[in-house]
């Protein structure tokens, strides 16, 4: 499981399930787990500081590398 937070301002964004030893590029909206601060908006995903961190992709988020951080472990399949 990752935690990814806002870049910006540190926040909890929400705890996600990561398959592979890969860079997160994408979250699928089915492997979120639990969300803390996000909102959904034209279109995007938003930090409550107004910091936009991924597009919407119908079943998936494409995320903006730059615009979070993440911890926690990968797993490995």
């Amino acid at each position: 499981m990752l935690v990814l937070k806002c870049s910006a301002c540190r926040r909890k964004l929400w705890k996600y399930y990561k398959i592979g030893n890969g860079e997160v590029h994408r979250c699928h909206k089915d492997r979120i787990k639990k969300i803390w601060n996000a909102e959904e908006r034209d279109g995007k995903v938003y930090c409550p500081c107004g910091k936009a961190f991924g597009i919407d992709r119908n079943s998936y988020w494409t995320m903006d590398k730059k615009a979070f951080t993440y911890s926690g472990t990968k797993t490995n399949n």
